[in-house]
């Protein structure tokens, strides 16, 4: 038994020599003894390494035995170094050499073409097949991101900023780092699937934040490369099929790097301001594949927050045919409003399987998983598995915010910042509501803010609105909410008070039941028209109130739940006795007393208000029913849910609604449309579409009233709602149907494209927007259309637009919108 125990000992301990790894580490510099930041340094025939930090310094582990290892930049000579690791750490610094390119004579197919532009004809010509070479592969990746301020001001709104944000007393020090370890999976030609296995950040992204391998993935061999966050359209690659209308070229030299030919390319754009990048783009002669990149985009490409990006790229063989990317690097500088900041994204590959064997049903749409303690891995785990190391000024930030966050996470802490957000601030609820919380038993509070409470309308007169709701959330992100509501009309003199119940009882499939009961004021079209303060705005301030209301006393039953993956159901019951409101206030505050205000009855506006029927009282009990279709749906799951994202085709819509003759119900009708929309179709370097049709028709109407019709999105007023499926200059009852429609929907923003050309224009980065509005089948009336142009800069937007019924043009005017719907 002893021998026994003894010999597996042994082996044990065997095994454990065996297994033990040492550090190579090393500091880069060039023959100035200047420090090189960023070199990708691999063993060589593997796709394992690491890369050199901003100073220079790098490290990884290997296992005893002799490697050759390769160091490599862009703009350096590439180095071989044989390193053999026995039993302890070894350090090996080394010295890099300027790379040295030599014009030479290179055989021309074109008499008008340079070298140049011969080389670059064989790499467009091999782009599709170098795009697609690799049916799939996985690989380990990890990213690492910095931002620092560069200057800042003393003082900002009586605060002081170095102190705020711990700076030197030049106004510099590191906003923001993240590091994160992933699992990257891919399968052409577009399935991705990533799973976050640690996470760690430190600080706030005041730019822009890529903490995920699927941020960088830069893939030169595709014609147009979107870059999110900087800019709304994409940027054309140096050999996209196209690319020599947009670039020029030039052989910088050819240099030989052991044993390959590599032609150096300078691209240069053609014009401008077009989305272009311009540096250097370094070919395998013989091949005709990348061999790196360094690559930026400027202002005059009209990237946004930054001033300038640089994209270095260093590709490897995975194998003798087959060359993928080793790091990827993103290096940005920017200047707003006084805040000089720079910074850089960097993503390491390692350990690339290019034949993963996916299992069938592995790409299920979940792109993006973030394991349940990622974000909670110890600075001992960091220590010994990123492949990066610190700076000493990395390592001190680190150490600060993590002490900081030690105490901003302990339980005083939170309780001292719970009870003072807990506070009731006046100014704030006016604004922004109130919310109260207790995280300790899960759950909140929320009232709606006081200048969505107050309202004025001619049917109640001045009014108070109050709703909020109580959130109770469970351990397996389960949830109940109840939201009650009371209104009360001082005019007519009415209090309403009703109850929302919601409970999620299924997280990860959007599956909830609800339920409504009380009554309420409601908008005869279901559609949507204004808000309550837009109402009260241009009734008060220009006697136009257009919403009209009907008083409703209900109770409402529903469910929803995806069925199976983008199959969404929803379904409802409801039963309501519904009755006609009249005006009974004329008060404004501005707006000529002349002109009267229209009765609470859409279809005789001008009146008598109290003598025109709309509908009798009734009772109506109704079942609705849609179905929602999201082809490839993608999501991201986190510790704290699931997160859908856009899909790239369009979703499909079907709908059914029927008014049941039963239990003393008086409607009798079915109704049914089906939608099929898109609120953002790429459209490459010309920005996106948005789209949406739809299409239905009553196949039963034997007795409905006019809160049943089918009701559209119009609009009346300066301000107007830019979602897509709404109409600029729409009344909002006067096309309301009871019979078949058909409505359509289509707008494009150029994000920029047209405007850029312009000079005078340029510096304003403005959104160009074209559209047009059309629907037909409303009884009575002829097809409606409009058609509009506008400009846009964030929130804010200008359009014009014409709108007609027939040939008749009804109306031509400006609206705006900043924000607020």
């Amino acid at each position: 038994m002893k021998k026994y125990l003894f010999n597996l000992l042994f082996i044990l301990t065997t095994l454990s020599a065996a297994a033990q790894k040492y550090a190579l580490t090393g500091r880069v510099t060039d023959n100035q003894n200047k420090p090189i930041g960023f070199v990708s340094i691999y063993v060589r025939n593997s796709t394992y390494g690491s890369t050199a930090n901003e100073n220079g310094r790098y490290q990884f582990s290997l296992s005893p035995g002799t490697y050759d290892v390769i160091y490599r930049y862009v703009g350096y000579i590439e180095r071989i170094e044989r390193i053999t690791i026995t039993d302890h750490n070894v350090d090996n610094s080394i010295v890099m050499q300027p790379e040295v390119f030599e014009l030479r004579q290179v055989t021309i197919t074109s008499r008008r073409k340079g070298p140049a532009d011969s080389i670059m004809k064989q790499v467009i010509a091999r782009r599709k097949y170098y795009l697609n070479q690799v049916p799939e592969y996985s690989s380990a990746v990890y990213v690492k991101g910095v931002q620092r301020l560069t200057k800042a001001p003393k003082k900002l709104l009586g605060r002081n900023i170095p102190t705020l944000l711990e700076l030197d007393s030049n106004g510099r020090g590191i906003l923001y780092q993240s590091e994160s370890l992933s699992e990257f999976n891919f399968k052409q030609p577009d399935k991705v699937k990533e799973v976050m296995i640690a996470s760690k950040i430190a600080g706030q992204s005041s730019a822009f934040s890529y903490n995920k391998a699927s941020d960088l993935q830069v893939n030169f061999y595709k014609n147009v490369l979107q870059i999110n966050g900087l800019s709304t359209r994409g940027f054309v690659s140096p050999i996209a099929d196209n690319a020599m209308s947009f670039y020029r070229y030039r052989l910088a030299g050819v240099s030989i790097e052991n044993g390959r030919r590599i032609d150096k390319i300078e691209v240069i754009p053609r014009h401008e301001h077009d989305p272009v990048y311009r540096g250097f783009i370094y070919i395998l002669e013989n091949s005709y594949r990348l061999y790196s990149a360094d690559l930026t985009l400027t202002r005059q490409a009209n990237i946004n927050l930054v001033d300038s990006l640089n994209i270095s790229q260093q590709y490897i063989p995975v194998r003798d045919s087959v060359w993928l990317p080793v790091s990827t690097q993103y290096t940005y500088s920017g200047d707003v409003l006084g805040f000089g900041f720079k910074g850089y994204y960097a993503s390491i590959y390692n350990n690339y399987n290019l034949n993963p064997g996916f299992k069938e049903g592995f790409f299920d749409g979940e792109v993006m998983r973030i394991d349940t303690t990622a974000n909670i891995k110890t600075e001992a785990y960091w220590s010994k598995t990123r492949p990066v190391p610190l700076t000493l000024q990395e390592a001190r930030d680190y150490h600060i915010k993590d002490s900081i966050g030690r105490i901003e996470h302990s339980r005083p802490y939170l309780d001292s910042v719970e009870r003072a957000n807990n506070k009731f601030n006046p100014l704030k609820y006016t604004i922004f509501g109130y919310a109260w919380t207790d995280r300790y038993a899960g759950r909140s509070f929320y009232l709606n803010p006081l200048y969505e409470t107050l309202f004025y309308n001619t049917v109640e007169g001045f009014g108070i609105n109050l709703k909020g709701f109580y959130t109770q959330f469970y351990n397996d992100r389960r949830s109940f909410t109840i939201s009650p509501a009371v209104r009360y009309g001082f005019s007519n003199k009415k209090l309403e008070a009703n109850v929302h119940l919601t409970y999620n009882y299924d997280p990860l499939h959007q599956g909830y039941w609800f339920g409504t009961f009380g009554s309420d004021i409601l908008d005869l079209n279901n559609a949507g028209t204004r808000s309550n303060v837009f109402n009260t705005v241009s009734t008060l301030l220009s006697r136009s109130n257009y919403v009209k209301y009907y008083r409703s006393t209900f109770g409402l039953i529903g469910y929803q739940r995806e069925l199976a993956k983008g199959v969404l159901l929803y379904t409802g019951l409801s039963y309501a006795q519904r009755e006609q409101l009249y005006n009974t206030s004329g008060f404004s505050i501005l707006g000529s007393k002349d002109k009267p205000f229209t009765t609470n009855n859409p279809l005789n506006p001008a009146g008598p208000d109290s003598y025109e029927s709309l509908f009798p009282r009734n009772n109506a009990m109704t079942f609705k029913a849609s179905v929602t279709f999201t082809f490839d749906q993608r999501y991201t799951t986190r510790p704290d849910g699931r997160f859908y994202e856009q899909s790239k085709y369009p979703k499909i819509r079907i709908n059914y609604r029927k008014g049941i003759n039963a239990l003393g119900s008086s409607v009798d009708y079915d109704f049914a449309s089906v939608d099929v929309f898109d609120d953002r179709i790429p459209t490459g370097l010309y920005g996106y579409t948005a789209f949406k049709l739809s299409a239905g028709n009553f196949f039963n109407k034997n007795n409905l009233y006019f809160m049943d019709y089918q009701h559209f999105f119009g609009n009346q007023g300066t301000v107007f709602n830019p979602t897509i499926g709404s109409f600029h200059y729409l009344p909002f009852y006067t096309f309301s149907t009871n019979g078949a429609y058909f409505e359509g929907h289509l707008e494009h923003n150029f994000t920029g494209s047209l405007f850029n050309k312009i000079s005078f224009l340029r510096p304003l980065k403005l959104d160009e927007i074209i559209g047009a509005n059309y629907l037909s089948g409303s009884a009575g009336r002829r097809n409606y259309s409009e058609f509009y142009v506008g400009i846009q800069r964030f929130i804010f937007r200008i359009d014009y637009g014409i709108a007609f019924e027939g040939s008749k043009k009804l109306n031509n005017s400006i609206s705006i919108f900043y924000g607020l719907k």
